[in-house]
């Protein structure tokens, strides 16, 4: 659950990383539905501390007993160094205790020197995966992500893919339709390309290929008709194998697969918000049948339409609550 969220903070924190989290979890959202959140920011020694922003200092109000109770344990942008013997205690204890933790960028070191990384995957800023991995070999790293779900610890990539991390969070603990009144209040998409299954809401695809964004554009409004190549093709004004070329040097993959994902996040969705059968949520995506569905489905995010609507499908009060 969510109900409690300490994030960690000493000098030489970044103050957007620290940022993010307050805003993924200390904004009072309220009035919007969601529950309350106990948040604080916590440290070692309390007071003005600085940051990396010359001139810059944050005032953190509370120790690190606050720790103590917190369901979730966040660790933004600090300094790559062995922090000290009481954060690493703490962050131990939490672990013990069942606490999740989240890192964004450079927190992952901090994670790291408490041991919180051996034998899980994780990322940090692509800058620093080499040495991550090369600081704390039991961790198995995962550069080029926005974020790795571990289970019990979650980290993620430099500045903004923290707030990917974020949502994924919130999706988790407390649904997609959550998760979607908070990228919106933040004004920002449920989901982003990360390289790897995430389970959140389908997002709107960013269609910013310099000559067929409009046309990708259309495609993702347009999911159940005819999506061939020589359809795409045809509709762009080019012959299939110029079409081709063109869609992998501006989206930097096939036409097919693209095409593809798409579906699969519709469907997503559909699962998620309605009561359509899965049959009929295959047709409205534009697969063949329910078999081709859960053929793409089960490969893309690794579980069957009908055990993915299981665990995430909305309730009533969700689903009025998002429109």
């Amino acid at each position: 659950m969510l109900g409690n969220v300490a994030v960690l903070a000493y000098a030489g924190m970044a103050p957007f990383e620290l940022g993010v989290l307050c805003e993924a979890f200390g904004v009072d959202r309220t009035d919007d539905g969601l529950p309350a959140i106990d948040f604080a920011v916590c440290g070692p020694t309390p007071g003005p501390l600085s940051t990396t922003v010359p001139g810059l200092s944050v005032t953190v109000e509370h120790g690190m007993d606050r720790l103590a109770d917190a369901d979730l344990v966040a660790v933004p942008s600090l300094p790559r160094a062995d922090p000290p013997g009481e954060v690493v205690e703490a962050l131990r204890a939490a672990r013990d205790r069942g606490a999740r933790l989240l890192s964004v960028c450079t927190g992952a070191f901090v994670l790291g020197a408490a041991g919180l990384l051996d034998d899980r995957e994780c990322t940090t800023h692509w800058m620093h995966t080499a040495e991550l991995a090369e600081r704390f070999p039991r961790a198995r790293v995962v550069p080029e992500v926005l974020y790795v779900d571990a289970g019990q610890v979650v980290t993620s990539a430099g500045t903004a893919a923290g707030l990917d991390a974020c949502l994924h969070v919130w999706r988790q603990e407390l649904g997609s339709a959550v998760a979607g009144v908070v990228a919106r209040r933040m004004v920002v998409p449920p989901q982003r390309e990360g390289g790897q299954a995430q389970f959140i809401a389908r997002a709107v695809p960013e269609c910013t290929a310099e000559t067929l964004g409009p046309l990708l554009a259309w495609v993702a409004e347009n999911l159940a008709a005819d999506l061939g190549v020589e359809e795409l093709a045809r509709r762009a004004h080019m012959s299939p194998r110029t079409f081709a070329r063109r869609f992998r040097d501006e989206t930097g993959t096939t036409p097919h697969a693209w095409v593809t994902a798409q579906r699969v996040r519709l469907a997503e969705e559909l699962l998620e918000r309605t009561d359509l059968a899965v049959e009929r949520i295959a047709a409205e995506v534009g697969f063949v049948n329910a078999a081709t569905l859960r053929h793409h489905f089960t490969r893309a995010r690794g579980v069957s339409p009908q055990r993915y609507r299981r665990t995430f499908a909305c309730s009533e009060e969700e689903r009025a609550a998002t429109g």
